[in-house]
């Protein structure tokens, strides 16, 4: 009978944060540190260098007793250091290691090292996107990301959701605007059964096939079942727009659950679960990194009060009042047509003063899977309106009732063979449900107070732009 040698996995050395956030080891135990040397200042007889493995934002003050000992250190050089962790007496940090030994474990030459202490442009950076983790800046919002994604997971398990997986690759456009990627495989791709034609060069298989727009289709399907789904995957849009507020590849967190009953209800879940978020992130923000400040100030004055509601028919109503007495805006606000972005940020600045919820538009401005009101007019759904940002979050309930779910497929021109699949939900013990989409790097933009989502997001790819 065969046995396991019994080996556990070696215990991993703690990181800078773990060291800086535990008691005072004794003065005689030594301590081993990893990381990336960020700068390094000598004096004729000693010599400083701040280090860090990423998991603190401001790293680890290292002392060299002998200034002889960082004479290999340059900005970016990978180290061990082993000494003893003792606390400072300077000022800006508590601990400091007071090095023993050094080993170099990769060099940096400090004539080419694209990353240096000086200020950076984000254009600069955006040209060097593999290496830009490395600033303050990027890696704490890596760390936003981590923990906002901590506290959806948390709030949603909370909530009796369960973590599904959808496909990325897809027949359907979700929303119908084709702004898709279609796939086209290799054109000296082998037919699939011995005999078969070759697939065309554009063709998935022989079948048109493309990158997600939206897990929503299939979040419904799934929630016809377990009831209550969500989940945070990348999506991509094939829009040209070089805003500050898109991307062609994003993450989408999205959430789909059955037997709700109003458009209420659905604002009601998307409102507790960023404020969870606002919570966690004022939590665990340590006043340490570039967002610390703000997400506790989103916390105190956000979280803290109810977010108010309005129809899209009061909302244009307010910004055609507005206009008439001020015309401030460049685009006229009208019935049956789409907010724009100045009114989206004049409803949550000026009128609203922070989040607000705009419900109820008409029809043809929405996607067909959303449920048709009793007017007739408008269906049920609405957009969260950050300030500062704008539309954050769009949800709605969606149509249960299998004709009107094909009239306004037809309204859309949309073939509904080819949806065939999602009408079959409606035949079969239908159900009332609703959910919503949130754009992550949005997310991270507004609680973070980074200007442009292209800083939300480690490797950002948008149009005419993916450099590795």
């Amino acid at each position: 009978m065969l046995k396991g040698r019994g080996l556990g996995l070696p215990a991993l050395p703690h990181t800078i944060r773990q060291l800086l956030f535990a008691p005072l080891p004794d003065a005689h135990v030594p301590v081993k540190i990893h990381g990336w040397v960020k700068s390094v200042r000598r004096q004729k007889n000693v010599a400083f260098a701040v280090v860090s493995d990423g998991s603190h934002d401001k790293g680890i003050q290292a002392v060299f007793p002998n200034a002889s000992q960082a004479r290999s250190l340059t900005n970016g050089t990978s180290v061990r250091l082993e000494g003893r962790l003792l606390a400072s007496p300077g000022k800006g940090q508590d601990k400091e290691l007071r090095v023993d030994s050094v080993e170099v474990l990769g060099r940096s030459d400090p004539e080419k090292y694209p990353i240096q202490k000086k200020e950076l442009t984000v254009e600069y950076l955006r040209e060097h996107c593999h290496l830009r983790p490395r600033t303050d800046a990027v890696a704490s919002m890596l760390w936003l990301r981590h923990i906002v994604s901590n506290s959806i997971r948390g709030f949603f398990e909370n909530n009796g959701f369960c973590y599904v997986h959808t496909p990325i690759i897809t027949a359907n456009d979700c929303e119908g605007a084709g702004e898709t990627f279609r796939i086209a495989p290799d054109s000296t791709l082998a037919p699939v059964h011995s005999g078969d034609a070759a697939p065309k060069p554009s063709e998935f298989f022989g079948h048109p096939a493309y990158l997600t727009v939206s897990s929503q289709l299939h979040l419904e399907a799934l929630a016809a079942s377990i009831s209550r789904v969500y989940t945070l995957s990348p999506c991509f849009r094939a829009e040209r727009s070089q805003t500050n507020r898109h991307l062609a590849e994003f993450w989408m967190l999205e959430a789909e659950w059955a037997f709700t009953q109003t458009v209420h209800d659905v604002c009601n879940v998307v409102e507790a679960a960023i404020k969870q978020v606002l919570d966690d992130a004022a939590d665990k923000s340590e006043g340490s990194n570039p967002w610390s400040e703000r997400a506790a100030k989103l916390q105190a004055e956000i979280a803290t009060r109810d977010w108010p509601r309005i129809t899209y028919a009061n909302a244009v109503e307010e910004l055609a009042s507005f206009q008439q007495a001020t015309r401030a805006f460049h685009f006229e606000p009208a019935w049956g047509l789409p907010l724009q972005s100045e009114h989206e940020r004049w409803l949550a600045e000026n009128l609203a003063k922070g989040p607000v919820f705009v419900t109820d538009y008409p029809a043809e401005l929405k996607p067909f899977y959303m449920r048709l009101n009793d007017d007739g007019k408008t269906v049920a759904c609405f957009d969260l309106l950050m300030p500062g940002l704008g539309e954050l979050v769009g949800g709605s309930l969606r149509e249960e009732r299998e004709d009107h779910l094909s009239n306004a497929m037809r309204k859309h021109g949309l073939q509904t063979d080819q949806y065939d699949w999602y009408l079959d939900l409606r035949r079969y013990g239908s159900a009332p449900h609703g959910g919503f989409g949130l754009g992550f790097e949005r997310l991270i933009s507004w609680v973070g107070g980074i200007e442009n989502i292209r800083e939300c997001i480690a490797m950002p790819r948008w149009a005419g732009r993916m450099l590795l």
